[in-house]
């Protein structure tokens, strides 16, 4: 172990303590960034095939921009009209199971996807759902 410090060590260490400068917080700008990988999208009140179109375009278009974490609000489907459809359960929203079994059936968008599962209660909970996308390597 070195137990003699150079001058110079010594000077920078007198430079920093009388610096009056703010450090900058390297964790902030962690951050930063990683918000910046996240992008949310609330389908309420799109139609079925409104809502696949527009998802296949905004995880192709996320993968292709850099885009990590897509938060995809559904809602519930507690307020939907799918009781005056006789083809649809009253019980079950129509986009909140519809859209994710309609990105796993589509093998192009699967190819940009790691994973897919339910959101956490402060994004949406059960009325929506994360998207994980790989990293595109070819910016």
């Amino acid at each position: 172990m070195i137990t003699k410090i150079s001058k110079k060590d010594k000077k920078d260490w007198e430079d920093f303590l009388t610096n009056k400068d703010p450090v900058p917080n390297k964790d902030l700008s962690s951050l930063k960034k990683k918000t910046k990988l996240t992008k949310n999208f609330d389908f309420h009140g799109f139609s079925l095939d409104e809502a696949n179109k527009r998802v296949n375009k905004l995880i192709k278009d996320s993968y292709k921009n850099g885009i990590r974490k897509l938060v995809i609000v559904t809602g519930k489907g507690i307020h939907s009209d799918n009781e005056k459809n006789p083809y649809t359960s009253k019980d079950f929203g129509i986009l909140k199971y519809s859209m994710p079994e309609y990105i796993k059936n589509d093998a192009e968008l699967m190819k940009l996807i790691n994973e897919i599962k339910e959101a956490n209660v402060v994004d949406g909970g059960s009325g929506a759902f994360y998207i994980f996308l790989k990293k595109n390597l070819v910016k």
